[in-house]
């Protein structure tokens, strides 16, 4: 019985130190790791938040590219007919959305979405101006009624995905 309390007499103080020691150093590298994973953090959002400055303002670019009278402003030629400036326009639509795909890696999917109605929209409209037009008729009549019916609209397509990006771009800040 001596013995077992001479043992216990060292033992016991051991195994207090010990434990006190191992959940003060869990408790210490548990804080490292957290500041570890939050500086890692910070410095990926310092790292990002350009990129994705830079992919709001390729959007917003594209939208304005996008909207009807810069479009036809820009693709209109002179000797087109409507069939031929109906495809000319729907198919720098495409290719515009094309070119900024990749954009979406850094945007809110609801901005996305946002910009994509916005680009169907827009096709929607250039087909739907073109459908009581006669395909060899001048395309300078497609441009006009274009433009008569975007003026039309309540919320010009591009407009709503526009104030969508600036939004968000906002709430960055």
């Amino acid at each position: 019985m001596n013995q077992v309390l001479e043992i216990l007499k060292y033992t016991l103080p051991a195994l207090v130190v010990f434990l006190t020691a191992y959940f003060l150093i869990r408790s210490f590298m548990k804080n490292e790791d957290r500041k570890r994973r939050h500086e890692f953090s910070m410095n990926q959002k310092d790292s990002i938040l350009p990129l994705r400055l830079q992919a709001y303002e390729r959007l917003i670019l594209l939208l304005e590219r996008l909207s009807p009278d810069s479009l036809v402003m820009r693709t209109s030629k002179l000797n087109l007919t409507v069939a031929e400036l109906q495809n000319e326009l729907i198919s720098t639509v495409r290719q515009e959305f094309e070119h900024n795909i990749a954009q979406q890696t850094y945007i809110s999917n609801q901005a996305w979405d946002q910009v994509k109605a916005a680009r169907n929209k827009v096709i929607k409209l250039i087909n739907d101006s073109a459908a009581d037009i006669k395909p060899e008729s001048r395309g300078i009549i497609l441009s006009k009624r274009i433009l008569e019916n975007a003026m039309e609209l309540e919320n010009p397509p591009a407009q709503v995905a526009l104030q969508f990006l600036k939004k968000e771009v906002q709430e960055l800040f």
